[in-house]
């Protein structure tokens, strides 16, 4: 039997992603129990459908959860600009903390978070659940490998529907105002692709010059379209395109160059992952990836997620990497709205 932990759900009704967080935790071994803080009462159902016997209690404020479940790790997933507090909270009670992204609307209201968990040696995990899908984890290993040699250059493509921004029920969610979403497809979609150049490549971008704008016209204050030009700290360059364009589906994936060939990623083609080297056995050849695309999503990443807090491990993703997203998807809003580069502060510092 593994290590287990209770696992607190604090969420209301305009939670992101509760459905996916459920049956993941409901597939989750090392999660013994569920409580559960709902205060508009939306997911009580769903969890109960989902957990069965795993929800053991369900509250109305996040204070009475966790002062009377005292959770191992809090699944935090809230607007934005609701999500600091309740954070801080989890973490005050001794929980390590999964949170849905972007779960601030300023890096300033995040860094203080980082700051406490790890004085507290907790974890405090982003949801970035793309890293452990299966093609993803090959590349990094290929990459450590120096299938491709040294980094030189890396593009970052992510493309979702307009069609969503046209609706009158979106334009009155948290995710079409900057005000309690701290922005929008970059923030929201874009920050996935920019964790995973981050991660493969294993460089912070330390620079980053970019643009963004509301080319749809719909009637949101969060920019539907962004680009940025980013200097990493090895030294190598890289763009992104971040936008709402399509009528439905997406447009994806992240290229990288390096002085002995170059990886092609598109997580959501039958292909995932293509590579072709200078050396080795195949050299000169175009090589396809053949393995399975599953497990994929919240469910692996979750799982990930809870056995490391309960057998205090390495988690799929960092404090620091979680802090290194935000603060480089801020860092291009900054260079957005001053018309000029911004400097991406380093993890190994955090704003007193």
């Amino acid at each position: 039997m593994p290590e287990q932990i209770k696992v607190g759900i604090l969420t209301h009704a305009g939670g992101a992603h509760v459905e996916a967080y459920l049956q993941a935790l409901a597939e989750t071994e090392a999660c013994s129990s569920v409580a559960l803080c709902d205060p508009d009462g939306r997911w009580d159902e769903d969890a109960a459908a989902a957990l069965g016997e795993k929800l053991t209690a369900t509250y109305d404020a996040p204070e009475e959860l966790l002062d009377r479940e005292r959770p191992g790790m809090a699944l935090v997933t809230m607007e934005a600009a609701l999500a600091p507090p309740v954070i801080d909270a989890a973490l005050e009670a001794g929980c390590h903390v999964f949170a849905e992204k972007p779960a601030c609307t300023r890096v300033e209201d995040f860094e203080p978070l980082v700051r406490k968990a790890d004085s507290k040696h907790r974890h405090l995990m982003l949801a970035l659940a793309n890293r452990t899908n299966p093609e993803i984890v090959e590349a990094g290993r290929l990459i450590r490998a120096g299938a491709i040699g040294r980094m030189f250059g890396v593009e970052i493509h992510l493309i979702a529907d307009q069609t969503r921004l046209t609706r009158e029920a979106y334009h009155q969610q948290w995710f079409a105002s900057k005000e309690r979403a701290g922005g929008g497809h970059l923030i929201w979609l874009g920050i996935h692709w920019l964790d995973l150049a981050m991660q493969l490549t294993g460089s912070d971008v330390s620079q980053a010059a970019g643009f963004v704008s509301n080319v749809g016209g719909q009637p949101i204050n969060v920019e539907d379209s962004a680009v940025a030009a980013l200097q990493f700290e090895a030294g190598f360059l890289g763009t992104v395109t971040s936008g709402y364009y399509l009528d439905r589906g997406y447009h994806s994936h992240i290229k990288l160059w390096g002085s002995a060939g170059w990886m092609h990623i598109d997580s959501m083609d039958e292909e995932p992952l293509q590579w072709y080297s200078t050396q080795g056995d195949h050299a000169g050849e175009v090589q396809s990836w053949s393995g399975s695309k599953e497990p994929r999503g919240y469910t692996p990443f979750v799982r990930a997620a809870v056995k490391a807090c309960a057998e205090m491990s390495d988690p799929p993703i960092s404090t620091a990497h979680s802090l290194r997203a935000l603060r480089t998807v801020f860092a291009i809003y900054d260079a957005a709205h001053s018309g000029r580069t911004a400097n991406v502060t380093s993890t190994e510092t955090i704003a007193q």
